[in-house]
């Protein structure tokens, strides 16, 4: 691992093009760093990697993104952490604005369905090879084993993912911590952040940076939770309908990057390009500031055995969410041939040799769906 050792327009490149082709919701970005950082540019090794993972699922805020900032961080320090975020968050969020420009001039989403058709199936394929080598780590010892398919079984099974993941760490940590304490004395401290935020009461642009700032430091989940936070707060109080909110979730799951610039569409529809930027910048500033605190302490918790047993649950926990993931996406995105043949492509591209960038993986697929679908 070559921590803080590279130039900020390393970091910069690096994220920038993962923000333009990183589709496929939060687990299939995890899955492409994973492929590049760690495999590729081996910036960070595969233990780490699982450590940052399983910390970051349990702060609030858009994993993927949070994701981004510690890699950043590992390799260009706390300005690494901005750049990272920030390039990896910058494209997503322009290409929201524009087309929630669109959406507000022309009335309606623009047709894509050929085009989006082939990314799930390729996505599917690189969170394949991400899950094994993860899987693999994750799963050194029996009992890790064992609880991989104790929480994939549950996860499948409709359980929340956040007291999957916090539930798993904490039984495994009161186990440690019980053997540990019975043979040494242990010393612990711990700190609580609290943050009470109020909103002015007309939807001016800092209005909409308060509402925005009060669910990015409290939200977790994808881009549906968020829809569920904002309908008491937008559409119960009349100032934007329920078909645009839903409308706005789905731009967030069709743009590349992280979802949660749902927020800069919503923006753009309250209050223009100011209520773009001021949404987004709401929306992500609470994931800067969680994992700036968080980042050094994670090397601090590994060498504590019953935190260092409460990570290594948390990570086979997130292997086992990531599976799910995997196996709902695989049963929803491959009803028809078509889709299939774009897997199959994916799956050469991302297991076979020589071993294709994830980048052009997506390309491919989209474009092979595009045939596809428009002439078969």
């Amino acid at each position: 691992m070559d921590k803080e050792n590279g130039s900020l327009a390393e970091v910069i490149k690096v994220f920038f093009r993962l923000g333009l082709t990183a589709f496929g919701g939060p687990a299939a970005h995890i899955a492409m760093m994973e492929k590049e950082l760690v495999e590729e540019k081996k910036w960070i090794d595969h233990q780490h990697f699982l450590d940052l993972i399983g910390a970051t699922n349990l702060i609030p805020g858009p994993n993927s993104t949070e994701m981004t900032m510690h890699c950043g961080r590992e390799r260009a320090g706390i300005p690494g952490l901005f750049a990272a975020g920030a390039a990896f968050i910058f494209p997503s969020a322009l290409l929201t604005g524009i087309l929630a420009w669109a959406y507000v001039t022309y009335g309606e989403l623009p047709q894509v369905i050929p085009f989006m058709a082939g990314i799930a199936p390729v996505v599917l394929a690189i969170m394949s090879r991400a899950i094994w080598k993860l899987g693999k780590k994750a799963t050194g010892r029996r009992w890790q084993k064992y609880l991989l398919v104790i929480v994939l079984a549950a996860a499948l099974q409709g359980a929340n993912e956040i007291l999957l993941l916090i539930g798993t760490g904490l039984l495994a940590f009161i186990i440690a911590w019980i053997a540990h304490h019975m043979k040494q004395g242990v010393e612990t401290a711990g700190a609580l952040l609290l943050l009470g935020l109020t909103s002015p009461g007309s939807l001016s642009g800092m209005a909409i940076f308060w509402k925005f700032l009060k669910v990015g430091s409290i939200l977790y989940g994808s881009g549906y939770v968020l829809f569920a936070y904002l309908v008491p707060e937008l559409v119960e109080t009349g100032h934007m309908t329920r078909t645009a909110l839903l409308d706005a979730i789905a731009m967030g799951q069709f743009t590349p990057g992280p979802v949660l610039t749902t927020a800069t569409f919503i923006g753009y529809n309250l209050g223009g390009w100011t209520g773009a930027v001021a949404a987004t910048l709401g929306i992500f500033l609470p994931s800067f500031l969680f994992v700036l605190l968080l980042n050094p302490l994670i090397p601090k918790m590994r060498s504590w055995p019953p935190l260092s047993t409460f990570l290594d649950a948390v990570n086979v926990a997130a292997v086992a969410v990531m599976t799910a993931v995997l196996i709902e996406m695989g049963l929803e995105a491959l009803q028809e041939w078509q889709s299939i043949c774009v897997a199959l492509l994916g799956g050469l591209m991302t297991f076979g040799r020589p071993q294709w960038h994830s980048m052009w993986t997506v390309f491919a697929g989209a474009l092979l769906s595009f045939i596809l679908f428009s002439f078969f």
